[in-house]
């Protein structure tokens, strides 16, 4: 594919001269959101060569603290995607994927082997869910080279309680994302994505130019549906990304994550 039609998509504009790329990179580049699904069943050698994709990611200090729970169970689905409310075409996905960091795993390691885990901390939590979101970032990306798409999903942790008692998740498990998986009927648009000069630091860390590069991708990307109505105010004709984004920030989300982990045994000290 051409690189520069593919940096434009992605940046609605063309903020380097891109190099010439390979296939696989310019899939990466091409990586988009699947919200549409065939009823097309995904063949198990399938499902699971792009699982040892995701598996394929690297793991910090090759612990692996993440599981992936898999369901093609109708019934679950319907039940995650009625929680969320927002997200009905969840239910046309033949496959769910809950990325799961894991530090259960460890634990026991560690007691078959005579010796106490000493690193229930912040920095384990962490190290568990960077774990678990690579596995992820890497089943996207093999889902995408099989001719499969996918839609990332973070309402998971909206519904701790009801993942937990739908997947049996013991202590030490937690759900970080959901992934829908399936032949795309249709794939979205090309997200743009901020520019370069906003996210990229070279050296140093500097964001001076952030409020300026706004307006241009605030107008670069469609009115979003405004977070946050009932706080904020409904706003019929949408939202810009940064309005959207302030409106999303300015509430709390998922206050109750730390005290639920608590309840499956990790204290984050």
């Amino acid at each position: 594919m051409d690189a520069e039609a593919l940096i434009r998509a992605r940046y609605g504009a063309l903020p380097f001269q891109p190099a010439e790329i390979t296939d696989g990179l310019a899939l990466l580049l091409d990586r988009r959101v699947t919200r549409r699904y065939k009823p097309d069943v995904v063949p198990d050698a399938l499902l699971d060569t792009v699982l040892a994709g995701a598996q394929s990611a690297p793991a910090k200090s090759d612990l692996q603290q993440y599981s992936i729970l898999v369901t093609r169970d109708a019934q679950k689905i319907a039940a995650i995607a009625d929680a969320i409310g927002s997200m009905p075409w969840i239910k046309d996905a033949p496959v769910l994927l809950i990325f799961c960091g894991d530090i259960r795993r460890g634990r026991q390691v560690c007691a078959l082997h005579g010796r106490a885990h000493a690193n229930d901390s912040v920095d384990t939590f962490l190290n568990a869910s960077v774990d678990a979101a690579l596995a992820m970032g890497f089943g996207i990306m093999a889902a995408e080279a099989a001719g499969l798409g996918t839609c990332p999903i973070s309402y998971v942790r909206n519904h701790l309680p009801l993942v937990a008692e739908l997947f049996g998740l013991p202590e030490g498990v937690f759900p970080v994302a959901g992934l829908t998986l399936g032949f795309p009927a249709a794939r979205n648009a090309t997200s743009s994505r901020l520019p370069p000069s906003v996210v990229i630091h070279r050296e140093r860390y500097d964001d001076s130019g952030l409020a300026a590069a706004l307006p241009a991708y605030d107008a670069l990307r469609p009115p979003g549906k405004p977070r946050y109505p009932e706080v904020h105010g409904a706003k019929p004709e949408g939202c810009a990304w940064s309005e959207n984004a302030a409106r999303q920030l300015s509430v709390p989300e998922r206050a109750n994550f730390r005290a639920w982990l608590a309840t499956k045994g990790i204290n984050l000290g």
